[in-house]
């Protein structure tokens, strides 16, 4: 799987920050973006998540991580996002 190593971001990608909230799989893991948005009849906010398979060539990212993706041509089905870098890492509870 070779060909991976050559996946190239645009600057002008879209980014997104997020949470890990997998990393199970070999040079993947999953990212969850929460959001708020305004219900359109009520005006209550509600609270919303995004779940995006990330590619993570490393394995950098733990659990727990905040992280900065961008978006990539597509590597698998579900993939189509890139890890560029861990912002701060999970907080270790001891």
């Amino acid at each position: 799987m070779s060909h991976l190593k050559e996946v190239k971001v645009s600057e002008t990608a879209p980014r997104r920050t997020g949470v890990v909230s997998s990393a199970k799989r070999d040079k993947s893991c999953r990212v969850s973006i929460d959001y708020l948005s305004r219900h359109a009849k009520y005006g209550k906010y509600i609270r919303q998540r995004t779940v995006l398979h990330v590619h993570d060539e490393e394995n950098a990212a733990k659990v727990g991580d905040r992280v900065e993706i961008a978006e990539c041509r597509p590597i698998s089905k579900t993939k189509s996002w890139v890890l560029l870098r861990v912002l701060e890492p999970a907080a270790v509870a001891e």
